[in-house]
């Protein structure tokens, strides 16, 4: 008694060919999405904790007690060049008069740092959302504006410390998120697909 395999219904070959199509197109979006951040050598401000590095251009904005660190802006400048800056609760709470203001002066090379940053009569900003805008004064404009969470641990408690900040969970997405784990986020995105299309064909051809 001869047997002969079922055709598998067009309907099938379809689908499997579009969830592939979309896995590859997530898997590709996980590595090549581009971070939120200012290009390589261009004049920037950024957020840095109290005690971080003066010359690290990385930004930093999930502080407590903090700074704010200029780099990448011209070298002996003529007219000589300071920035100026502004803290302001972020939206939707009310803007009313900026939280807190100052000035950066910009040494020879281009670069330039601020004192602890804090309002009048207090030691720092209460906890909140904040968004920092700047632009230099003297020369050639540039401005910019960076969004500031401030959330100091309660007293005599230390705050924590490493790359990625303490929050409410989830995957922290930064720009570290490398090529090889990239990689992997697709491979996983890979064998569901696979058993999914094996779930559909056995649907198809009658199995259980």
């Amino acid at each position: 008694m001869s047997t002969s395999s079922r055709p598998r219904p067009a309907g099938v070959r379809a689908s499997a060919a579009t969830v592939l199509a979309a896995l590859a197109v997530t898997g590709a979006s996980l590595i090549t999405a581009p971070a939120a951040v200012a290009a390589p050598g261009d004049p920037d401000v950024v957020i840095h904790k109290v005690g971080f590095p003066f010359d690290n251009q990385r930004n930093q904005p999930l502080v407590c007690d903090f700074y704010l660190s200029a780099f990448n802006f011209p070298e002996d400048p003529t007219p000589s060049q300071r920035i100026s800056w502004t803290i302001d609760n972020e939206p939707p709470a009310p803007r009313t008069d900026p939280v807190a203001t100052g000035e950066i002066t910009l040494a020879a090379d281009g670069t330039g740092h601020s004192t602890p940053v804090a309002p009048e009569n207090a030691a720092r900003l209460p906890d909140g959302e904040y968004v920092l805008t700047w632009r230099t004064v003297g020369g050639t404009l540039e401005e910019g504006r960076r969004s500031i969470n401030v959330n100091c641990p309660p007293a005599g408690l230390a705050g924590p410390e490493g790359a990625v900040p303490a929050g409410a969970g989830g995957l922290a997405m930064t720009q570290d998120f490398a090529p090889v784990a990239g990689a992997a986020a697709v491979g996983l995105a890979a064998v569901g697909g696979v058993a999914y299309l094996r779930l559909r064909r056995r649907r198809a051809d009658g199995a259980a």
